[in-house]
C-alpha cells in the first residue's frame, strides 16, 4: 500500500471585526467586575486571563497540518495513531468532507480531520482493509457552538 498524504489548515480561519474584540472586552470586564463585587477575586483573575488568551488566539493565523495514511497508521504531523489503536472511523462527505477517528485517548478521543472530497472513498477503503471498524460519527455539539460564536 502506498501512502496517502494531504494537508489542511488546523481550523477554518474567520475574519473578526473590531466590534468582535470590543464585545469580548466588554463581556470580560463586566463579568470580572461582577466577580469582584461578589468577592470572587480568583474567578475575576481567571476571566481576565481567559479573555486575554482568547483575544490572542483569535488573532492567530491557522497553521498548515500534514496528514499521512501509510501501512502503520494515521500520522498527524509527528504523532502516529496505529491502526490497532484506532477504535473506529467515519468518513463524512455530506456537509463538509471530514474524517473522524475515535482513538484510545482519554481527553478528546474523537479527532476530526478535514479531507478533500475526492479522497473519501480511498481513505475509507484503507481503513476497511486494515480492519478498523466503521462507526457513524458527527461533529461534536461543542464544535458547532464554538463555530456559531465565531471561534
Amino acid at each position: 500500500m502506498d501512502k496517502l498524504e494531504w494537508s489542511a489548515f488546523e481550523y477554518e480561519e474567520r475574519e473578526r471585526s473590531a466590534d468582535w474584540f470590543w464585545a469580548l472586552g466588554v463581556i470580560v470586564v463586566t463579568s470580572s467586575l461582577a466577580a469582584i463585587i461578589y468577592g470572587n477575586y480568583f474567578f475575576a483573575a481567571f476571566l481576565v486571563l481567559g479573555g486575554i488568551l482568547l483575544g490572542f488566539f483569535a488573532r492567530r493565523k491557522p497553521s498548515m497540518v500534514t496528514y499521512e495514511l501509510d501501512a502503520r497508521g494515521l500520522k498527524i504531523e509527528t504523532r502516529l495513531f496505529l491502526y490497532e489503536n484506532i477504535k473506529s472511523f467515519w468518513v463524512e462527505t455530506r456537509i463538509k468532507p471530514m474524517l473522524f477517528i475515535k482513538s484510545e485517548r482519554l481527553f478528546m478521543p474523537v479527532i476530526s480531520i478535514p479531507i478533500e472530497n475526492n479522497m473519501a472513498d480511498e481513505i475509507r477503503a484503507i481503513f476497511l482493509t486494515k480492519n478498523v471498524p466503521e462507526e457513524e460519527m458527527k461533529e461534536h455539539i461543542s464544535d458547532k457552538i464554538i463555530e456559531s460564536l465565531g471561534f
